[in-house]
């Protein structure tokens, strides 16, 4: 397990969310779609030439911008099969 940011794991990978490090009214607006720490969040996919992430964190699938994703510590827990 390594602690990396969300914008740097692959598609397939899981990870657990450490601290999420952006101003606070997009922390309430992350918290609302399920984004908080100790949530487990899934990459999906990765959008081409360095575009969004496509993430699911428990029932909720996401668009998340790379600028955003960068600031989401996280602890990487291994590769989808």
């Amino acid at each position: 397990m390594s602690n990396t940011h969300l914008n740097d794991l692959k598609a397939g990978q899981s990870a657990t969310i450490l601290a999420i490090h952006i101003e606070k009214g997009l922390q309430h607006r992350f918290s609302a779609l399920g984004l908080r720490c100790g949530q487990k969040i899934h990459v999906l996919r990765q959008g081409w030439m360095q575009g969004p992430l496509h993430v699911q964190v428990g029932m909720t699938e996401l668009m998340l911008r790379r600028c955003d994703a960068r600031h989401i510590s996280v602890a990487a827990i291994g590769e989808a099969a």
